[in-house]
């Protein structure tokens, strides 16, 4: 067997696994060989996305949690603690978005957008660091977003938590290097998920968007997952500290 492209036998934690870019995170990674946890805040989707993935093959856990709340962010690793002891790899998917122009936004929703997809990044990667550390070759995967790298319509606040995520990912793939953990990002473009959906209905938005998308299409997510998988692989063990778009050439086509 060429261990150099499986994920087989990693232990992996995928926050904002139900739907979307993180249930295809989720599912890669389990036809790679891995053991998964998935995290959501909803009970509902947790319940379906386990029953969907019952397979005698597979090992996939759900944990209902809210990455925006710090005693949620305990309870996370303490289940990893409990059940595996240590931790391979590490996908920071969760995110939300709130579309406004900066000056109409409450502090109220400034502080829920900066949470969930910041500050609840730094605070697992914190907690997680020593479960990582012993695994000898953990992996750390941040889904950014092109909004990080350009500036998009998604709004100021969501494109600066995203742009943050970036250069978290500079600083601990640096910093952990000696560690053997390995951190890199994904900026996606549109992907058709539901949140992505939301906008795309509009009819004038999405000619928009594919005017300026080279290839002409919304993405699909498995296009997202297909990245996190290979930069996860050993045969990606000298790749770290990166943000690699997945964007149909978006983010190059300037004119």
């Amino acid at each position: 067997m060429n261990t150099r492209w499986t994920l087989s036998g990693k232990k992996a934690l995928i926050t904002g696994g139900t739907r979307g870019i993180g249930l295809a995170i989720v599912k890669e990674f389990l036809e790679l060989g891995a053991e998964v946890m998935f995290v959501s805040r909803n009970s509902s989707y947790t319940v379906d996305v386990e029953e969907m993935l019952q397979d005698p093959s597979r090992n996939a856990i759900g944990i209902v949690a809210d990455v925006s709340k710090s005693e949620d962010l305990g309870n996370i690793v303490n289940e990893i603690q409990n059940r595996w002891g240590s931790l391979d790899i590490f996908v920071n998917n969760a995110g939300t978005n709130i579309r406004k122009k900066i000056h109409e936004y409450t502090p109220e929703e400034i502080d829920h957008l900066v949470n969930t997809n910041y500050r609840s990044a730094i605070d697992l990667s914190r907690m997680l660091y020593p479960l990582l550390k012993k695994s000898d070759q953990g992996n750390v995967i941040f889904i950014s977003s092109v909004s990080g790298l350009n500036h998009i319509r998604s709004g100021a606040i969501y494109g600066t938590t995203k742009a943050a995520l970036i250069q978290l990912t500079k600083n601990l793939a640096v910093e952990w290097a000696r560690d053997n953990i390995r951190v890199n990002a994904i900026a996606p473009w549109y992907v058709k998920t539901p949140l992505a959906e939301q906008v795309l209905k509009d009819k004038e938005y999405r000619e928009d968007v594919l005017s300026r998308t080279p290839m002409n299409r919304i993405g699909e997510p498995e296009e997202v997952s297909g990245l996190a998988a290979f930069l996860c692989m050993p045969a990606a063990s000298y790749i770290t500290g990166q943000c690699i778009a997945v964007d149909g050439g978006f983010s190059v086509n300037l004119f």
